[in-house]
């Protein structure tokens, strides 16, 4: 299948993320977290001690198979982001406290399934980027980022030069993988981080990845940082700094604005308000960009399990017909949107609890089109 990535910047990716697998999230999967305190993957490995080590490859084993990769190529999808955990080369990270009496609590063995993602994405043509999803103290504060409501990645020059680590090792270890299209340096780091910080740390992320990775054959991704694009106009940019992507996340319902909205301002937001910024992101910056996350979800409750109601989002008076019709029409609107890009990435291939975040359910709903259409 190397023919796929023969030209492999010169085409539009269109893909999901393989979010809930290596790095866990309660609410994507919550049957994992049943009965146990743990909100992350830092408290279930902590809570469950030597147990974890069984069940989290039970799930690593079970969750994604190569039988998804295959209904991914089938549907139009030709790329993967894989969110891993900087925990994923084994015991050399630095301690945090919420690790508790274990010095290195975080089950080994991620490694193995992140060499099945490639053999399964160049077995079907997909194009795989690679997230450093969650880093040592946590970059924001989210379940997401490995501890939930601690954000101190920033803070300690162990983290920052660990996470530099990590990079540099995925880098070394799949530069030669054709179906690598990127590395991404840090998934979303918080908004209150300094700034100028982030920026070190990117350009130090470039050249530790360029070690490795050429810029002919694999791009060096970054996050937006929850900040305005226009804080990186003129940040590595060309000829010092080469194949650079420029990451940006939209959601509808993480604001009480948003939770306000009706239907049709959701669908104005994504064809009128995020097309114009498109443009100016893409006429701003002169670089290449994905919106690398994105979903149906207008409903907090499902995805934030300790946010604050009121729920009272757009379609929860509906009937199936309205439903159905508003969950097309918000797809079709942000699809129009990030067409404009290089690329986009659902936000998530799979859940167990909700079809509007679950790539698989949206297809098969006719929500979003499949079939040589996507």
């Amino acid at each position: 299948m190397t023919h796929a990535f023969s030209n492999k910047f010169g085409k539009k990716l269109r893909g999901v993320n393989l979010g809930g697998w290596l790095v866990l999230e309660k609410w994507i999967t919550p049957s994992l977290f049943e009965g146990l305190e743990a909100t992350d993957e830092t408290t279930y490995c902590a809570e469950l001690g030597e147990r974890a080590d069984t069940l989290l490859k039970q799930h690593w084993n079970s969750y994604i198979t190569r039988e998804d990769f295959a209904w991914l190529a089938k549907t139009g999808i030709n790329a993967v982001r894989l969110p891993v955990g900087h925990w994923l080369f084994g015991a050399d990270y630095p301690y945090h406290r919420s690790y508790g009496e274990a010095r290195h609590p975080f089950v080994v063995g991620g490694l193995d399934i992140v060499d099945k993602v490639f053999d399964w994405a160049e077995e079907f043509g997909l194009h795989v980027i690679l997230d450093l999803h969650a880093a040592p103290g946590c970059q924001n504060g989210f379940d997401n980022g490995g501890i939930k409501d601690v954000c101190e990645w920033h803070t300690d020059p162990a983290y920052l030069e660990h996470s530099l680590s990590v990079l540099e090792r995925l880098a070394e270890r799949y530069h030669n993988r054709p179906a690598l299209h990127g590395i991404e340096t840090l998934n979303e780091p918080r908004w209150d981080v300094d700034t100028d910080l982030l920026k070190k740390y990117h350009t130090d992320a470039y050249h530790r990845i360029r070690q490795y990775c050429h810029p002919e054959d694999v791009a060096v991704v970054f996050h937006d940082g929850f900040r305005s694009h226009r804080e990186y106009i003129d940040f590595l940019k060309e000829p010092e700094f080469k194949n650079i992507v420029f990451d940006i996340h939209r959601y509808q319902c993480f604001s009480r604005e948003e939770i306000d909205m009706d239907i049709y301002h959701h669908i104005h937001r994504a064809a009128i308000t995020w097309k114009e910024e498109a443009d100016d992101i893409i006429s701003d910056l002169g670089q290449q960009v994905y919106c690398g996350e994105w979903s149906l979800g207008l409903d907090l409750k499902v995805v934030s399990l300790w946010a604050e109601g009121p729920f009272n989002h757009a379609l929860e008076n509906m009937d199936d017909f309205q439903l159905n019709l508003a969950y097309r029409g918000y797809a079709a609107a942000q699809l129009l949107t990030f067409e404009k890009y290089l690329g986009w990435f659902f936000w998530n291939y799979k859940t167990e609890t909700t079809p509007a975040w679950c790539f698989r359910d949206c297809v098969e709903r006719g929500w979003i089109p499949s079939n040589g259409m996507i």
